[in-house]
């Protein structure tokens, strides 16, 4: 066991606790870039590692009766299949493919971290608190339960996959569709997480794909990091730290293709946080102008 796993794995929990997001997200590249894991090793492990403080925290949630159950089966009927079929696919690949393998699923975890890291830019630029619209209870219609699963189904094949996203993706589906107040969409994205992530490490440990050595190791590292980052995150502006996640995923995926032999251009890959980086400072001059204009006498 490497011992700087557990400074690492405090740094990711830290994050975590602040934002709520980007432990897989975090902890597979850094696995493969700075600690040599093998891709398939790296994910199978960082599941493993994520069902367990997910399930801790589920558990807190549906004591604290912040989570929306029903809902939660809803997302879990689409994504727990999906989740294994992910897994099951990465078996295929790697009984077709060999040891090129490793290539394509740091590929596979490349694309998906440019979409999360796009997905927390976006929410750090434009999450408006709407609490006019925000709602704690509402009955499910067959329309919101087809959306559940489905996006139940398409995030879960993707986690199974590369491990990355399970509580950004649908924590942003559970505010902008279903509109719910902030504690729900915390509560019940966390329970969820625990059901898919559980389901996705139990086939990834049948497979033979996790290193229970790491997982412990990370777990050392993330449990103070989760509760520092969860004390402090009243002290730090978390659009901020949101942004500044979002800006390392995409660099992490820049890194993730080199490694797999696909070169792609500097510039455009640091076009897409230059050009919210820039949207976000408009943003601020104009919240700003608009807050002296309505203070002027």
């Amino acid at each position: 066991m490497d011992p700087l796993l557990i400074p690492f794995g405090f740094g990711v929990g830290f994050l975590v606790g602040m934002t709520g997001m980007g432990g897989g997200s975090l902890m597979t590249p850094l696995l493969i870039l700075v600690f040599g894991t093998s891709p398939v090793t790296a994910v199978g492990s960082d599941i493993t590692y994520a069902a367990v403080t997910k399930s801790v925290g589920g558990w807190r949630h549906l004591r604290l009766k912040t989570v929306n159950l029903e809902l939660s089966f809803w997302l879990a009927l689409g994504s727990v299949p999906a989740a294994i079929a992910g897994v099951w696919v990465i078996e295929w690949l790697h009984q077709r493919y060999g040891s090129q393998l490793d290539d394509i699923v740091l590929t596979m975890l490349a694309i998906a971290l440019i979409v999360v890291g796009v997905i927390v830019l976006g929410r750090a630029l434009f999450a408006v608190a709407a609490h006019a619209r925000e709602r704690e209870h509402f009955t499910l219609t067959r329309r919101h339960k087809v959306a559940a699963a489905s996006i139940g189904a398409s995030t879960g094949f993707v986690i199974g996959l590369t491990s990355a996203g399970s509580g950004t993706l649908i924590a942003v589906f559970l505010i902008a569709y279903y509109r719910l107040v902030p504690r729900q969409v915390v509560g019940t994205d966390v329970f969820h997480a625990a059901v898919l992530l559980t389901a996705a490490s139990i086939a990834h440990i049948v497979a033979g794909n996790v290193n229970f050595g790491l997982v412990g190791a990370i777990l050392i590292g993330s449990i103070p990091g989760v509760w520092l980052g969860s004390h402090l995150i009243v002290r730090l502006p978390s659009g901020l730290l949101r942004t500044a996640l979002g800006v390392v995923m995409i660099a992490a995926s820049l890194a993730l293709f080199d490694k797999a032999g696909i070169n792609v251009p500097l510039a455009a890959m640091l076009a897409i946080p230059a050009a919210f980086a820039a949207a976000m400072v408009v943003r601020g001059v104009t919240r700003r102008g608009r807050a002296i204009r309505a203070t002027a006498p």
